[in-house]
């Protein structure tokens, strides 16, 4: 079966940097499963997998607008340190959830923090923003979707 809009695939993928070294991969772990034209995924990675076949193997490139898309650099922010108050220590380089401004959770990583002010550089941009992404893919299952997962989701 192809993979096309509203199949269930699962892959394995590693994901390299320019340097050719693996910052994120699936291989020690369980398939990622996705449902193809859901945007459950990043686009370019999408796009590369649409009509292949279980057992297909492949590399791929993606430039930053098909993938976590461009920094933005109005996403740094600087927040008073007690808003992570709660939080056991944190440390440059830490991803951490805090409350977007519109109270729903947001991912950022801390960029630095300044004791003697109290402040804590947040960058609210995804990590692998303005990155082009270098993928090693292997399909490993294609299905037709459940009509509870095309209505639900995965989780």
């Amino acid at each position: 079966m192809n993979i096309s809009n509203n199949c269930y695939v699962e892959i394995h993928y590693a994901l390299y940097n320019t340097d050719q070294e693996v910052v994120d991969s699936s291989r020690d772990a369980e398939p990622l499963p996705y449902i193809q034209g859901k945007g459950n995924i990043i686009p370019g990675l999408e796009q590369a997998l649409e009509g292949r076949t279980a057992g297909d193997t492949f590399t791929v490139t993606i430039e930053p607008a098909l993938g976590y898309g461009e920094r933005d650099e109005e996403q740094v922010s600087i927040i008073d340190a007690e808003s992570f108050a709660g939080f056991e220590g944190i440390h440059e380089g830490m991803l951490c959830q805090v409350e977007g401004e519109d109270g729903e959770p947001q991912l950022v990583t801390i960029m630095s923090i300044d004791e003697e002010e109290g402040e804590v550089t947040i960058d609210a941009n995804h990590p692998f923003a303005g990155q082009t992404l270098n993928f090693e893919v292997e399909v490993m299952s294609v299905r037709d979707a459940s009509d509870a997962e095309l209505q639900n989701g995965l989780g």
